[in-house]
């Protein structure tokens, strides 16, 4: 048992000798860290013990100071023994690494923490940008300073002032809070937090910002801009717009040199020259050529103080016309519009805004009232002081329901309609052209009127056929409505398409088949 508590307590002496050991290195290596930050006075006029402060010294006039990579320039000084501290006032330059440099009225610097705070008219300056505040944290171990008392940074091209901010040297990169201000000959910026890079120039915001540029005003919570180029990716309900034209959407990418733009979700752009506004959840557009495409889910409205037409295709595009401040709009691909005084379907559609025409090409109907209109071209043209026209080109038709099952028909080969207060009132027809329409005597039926006359003047009255003018004597016949044929109460080609009608702005995308399939049954010839 002896021999055992031998051996342990030789082993505790051992140990105990290795920890003194360790911690008189330590000791040593502290002492030696200590003595590499010892502040240098490399210059002064004189020095002097003060009396006021315990074991402080004063450096008056000319004093120069070093510290590992810091020299500090200063019109006087107060060094503290023990310590790297220098309180130094007048004049007071700090230069870092040669390429950093700290002016101020006052800076208090504390060696062993590496830290500095200037006070009074202070300047950080490095190659890139310039800080001007009235008291700067600067942190050296970190190489970030910071103010709360409101600062301004300039670089070559740029100001950049807030209330609060920080700069980070290592990557040249600021970041401004509250009360956020920036401009230069290209843009003005207000915010309430942003960061901003001196090298690459660009701001990256948080929080409502403005930006306004030559041409727009940029709006977003979230995204960057480029002061350089004027490119900029917003995000968070943007918003670019100007005098007379305005742009929503969930994200919007913008670049300036060349006008491009990018939106996506929920864009809306509107035309207020034109009283117009596109609608789709991707949108490309030139602000300077003035030009947007619009796909998926994309709508047309254009609008006025009695009525707005509400329009959808697979592909809208707006273009300016060749006639200043007109704008072309043209919709490709399964085109469905709505207006209270008519609706229509066709394969693309072509508007003029500032002369109001409107041209349907490929298989368009239209309908008004209890009218259907078709043919292969059908142009609109709206009036202010007279009557709207339409145009119907090749194979018109036109269809109008009286009661169920009964419906007069016009066809031929060109008609020229003409519409008073939303009612089609006049009918010419301009060659082969055929009527069969209801004869009524009073509120009652009678029969059946079938004519041909190669042209024909119709005029309506509360939406049915009121008289007819046969420029030639006419071919025909009035049949008894008990002596009717199912297949004469037809013209050649007719096609009642009732189930395509748009029914509101909300049915201007494609009805389901269903749906379409009930609207078909209910609306359908039938034996009377």
């Amino acid at each position: 048992m002896s021999f055992y508590r031998i051996n342990i307590s030789a082993g505790l002496r051992t140990l105990t000798s290795l920890v003194l050991l360790f911690i008189l290195l330590l000791a040593s290596e502290k002492g030696n860290a200590q003595e590499k930050k010892r502040v240098e006075i490399l210059q002064a006029e004189s020095l002097e013990q003060s009396e006021n402060i315990a074991n402080a010294q004063r450096l008056i006039n000319d004093v120069i100071i070093r510290h590992e990579g810091v020299l500090m320039y200063c019109d006087s000084a107060y060094t503290y023994e023990g310590t790297n501290r220098v309180d130094a006032f007048g004049n007071v330059h700090i230069n870092q690494g040669d390429t950093l440099h700290l002016y101020a009225r006052k800076v208090f610097y504390d060696g062993d923490r590496s830290f500095a705070q200037a006070i009074n008219n202070v300047k950080l300056v490095n190659p890139e940008m310039t800080l001007y505040t009235d008291t700067l944290d600067y942190d050296m171990n970190l190489n970030v300073g910071y103010y709360d008392c409101f600062g301004k940074i300039v670089d070559s091209t740029n100001v950049l002032t807030s209330k609060v901010g920080k700069y980070f040297l290592d990557n040249n990169e600021a970041h401004f809070t509250d009360s956020v201000v920036g401009y230069s000959d290209k843009y003005t910026i207000d915010s309430e937090d942003l960061r901003y890079n001196t090298q690459t120039e660009v701001i990256y915001f948080k929080g409502p910002t403005t930006i306004r540029d030559s041409v727009n005003t940029l709006y977003a919570e979230d995204g960057w801009y480029n002061t350089q180029s004027g490119e900029a990716d917003l995000n968070l309900h943007p918003m670019v717009y100007n005098d007379t034209q305005s742009i929503e959407a969930k994200q919007i990418s913008y670049n300036k040199e060349n006008g491009d733009g990018y939106a996506e979700g929920n864009v809306h752009i509107e035309d207020y020259e034109n009283r117009t506004i596109i609608k789709g959840n991707k949108v490309v557009y030139n602000d300077e050529k003035e030009t947007a495409v619009a796909t998926d889910s994309a709508v047309f409205i254009s609008y006025n103080e009695t009525d707005s037409l509400f329009l959808h295709a697979d592909t809208l595009k707006s273009i300016p016309d060749t006639i200043e401040g007109e704008n072309l709009v043209m919709a490709y691909y399964g085109v469905r519009f709505f207006r209270n005084d008519v609706q229509g379907i066709c394969d693309s559609l072509m508007y003029f805004t500032k002369d109001s025409l409107v041209q349907l090409h490929r298989n368009p109907v239209i309908w008004s009232e209890q009218h259907q209109l078709s043919a292969e071209y059908i142009e609109m043209i709206q009036h202010t002081n007279a009557p709207n026209e339409m145009h119907m080109m090749k194979n018109s038709f036109i269809i109008s329901k009286q009661d169920t099952g009964r419906f007069d028909q016009i066809k031929g080969k060109d008609m020229t309609g003409y519409i008073v207060n939303g009612k089609l009132r006049n009918i010419d027809v301009d060659g082969n052209g055929q009527t069969l329409y209801y004869a009524r005597d009073k509120e009652a039926v009678i029969g059946l009127n079938r004519a041909e006359s190669s042209n024909i003047g119709i005029r309506f009255k509360d939406g049915q056929v009121h008289a007819i003018a046969f420029q030639k004597q006419p071919e025909g016949q009035l049949k008894p409505i008990l002596n009717l044929e199912e297949g004469e109460k037809t013209l050649p080609g007719f096609e009642w398409k009732i189930e395509l009608r748009p029914l509101s702005k909300n049915d201007i995308f494609e009805r389901s088949e269903k749906k379409a399939e009930v609207t078909k049954q209910e609306n359908s010839p039938t034996d009377q």
